[in-house]
């Protein structure tokens, strides 16, 4: 299946005053680039959000990020330290007696030194915000997903109008070939007339001038491979697998038929026909670079 690199998904959840919101960004890379930015508590999932991430995409340079809050009203504890507490009073009083100062140590004024009450947030079941955490993300992948497909159906819709551009110049290619040769071949007879007048020819020597000239312009060969590969290239659009690296592969194959086709003409059209070959093939790699 044709999927675009590129894309976002997000996914929002509210369960048991748990709101976990998910978003998903890529862009076009070589191999799987995974970034994780989530919140300090989740840093211990983040293996098992890889491992679930791989489910849904093979390639792309790839954001995900997360945020959590917990809406409940218990989610916060105060804890009283008492040995920091005790050891504040134990230099307070010291000071009293070093210096001669009045006893006026309150309950009020040793409760604002620091430490001595500290406010933290509860214990959650880990196990439990996984629940939460793996159905958010399952939520935003699937979009994002669904946002690859649809960009993907338009890269194959171009796709394929180039590919159809490239089967219709490799046609002409192959059916314009043998009469290059047949033109090739009157215009040596009329070049040795014009040369030995009445002189009789010699038909082996013509044949084997011609044969000599066939061979090194005969791009059959290069014309079936270009069609295969064309063929392959829009099979392998509809497999049900990530498709990029092979598409790659094909439109490498095709720009090297393409060369040697250019190479061996020497016929203007078919240059001219070769040139626009080469634009289009260029055209379908840099496209598929945007496909997983």
């Amino acid at each position: 299946m044709v999927k675009s690199m590129t894309g976002f998904g997000r996914c929002e959840t509210e369960e048991n005053n748990k709101h976990i919101t998910v978003e998903v960004k890529a862009v076009n890379h070589r191999y799987l680039d995974l970034n994780i930015k989530c919140p300090k508590k989740f840093y211990g999932f983040e293996a098992r959000i890889r491992n679930i991430f791989k489910e849904y995409a093979e390639r792309g340079k790839v954001d995900i990020f997360i945020s959590y809050e917990d809406l409940s009203e218990e989610n916060v504890s105060i804890r009283y330290n008492k040995e920091v507490a005790a050891t504040y009073l134990k230099y307070l009083r010291e000071m009293k007696d070093d210096f001669g100062l009045d006893d006026d140590i309150r309950v009020s004024t040793l409760s604002r030194y620091p430490e001595v009450f500290v406010m933290g947030e509860q214990e959650e079941d880990e196990e439990e915000i996984w629940v939460y955490l793996e159905k958010t993300l399952r939520g935003a992948f699937a979009n994002f997903v669904s946002a690859r497909e649809s960009e993907g159906a338009n890269l194959k819709k171009d796709l394929l109008g180039k590919l159809d551009t490239v089967e219709n110049i490799a046609m002409f290619i192959e059916e314009k070939s043998p009469l290059i040769i047949s033109q090739y071949r009157e215009k040596i007879n009329a070049r040795v007339k014009e040369i030995l007048g009445e002189v009789k020819v010699d038909e082996s020597r013509l044949l084997t001038e011609v044969t000599i000239f066939a061979d090194k312009i005969c791009v059959d060969e290069e014309v079936v491979r270009l069609k295969s590969h064309v063929k392959a290239m829009k099979e392998a659009m509809n497999a049900p697998e990530s498709v990029g690296r092979k598409l790659d592969f094909l439109a490498q194959e095709m720009n090297r038929e393409s060369n040697t086709i250019l190479s061996k003409t020497t016929d203007m059209e078919i240059s001219d026909k070769g040139i626009t070959l080469k634009t289009e093939i260029e055209k379908i790699r840099e496209q598929i670079q945007n496909i997983e």
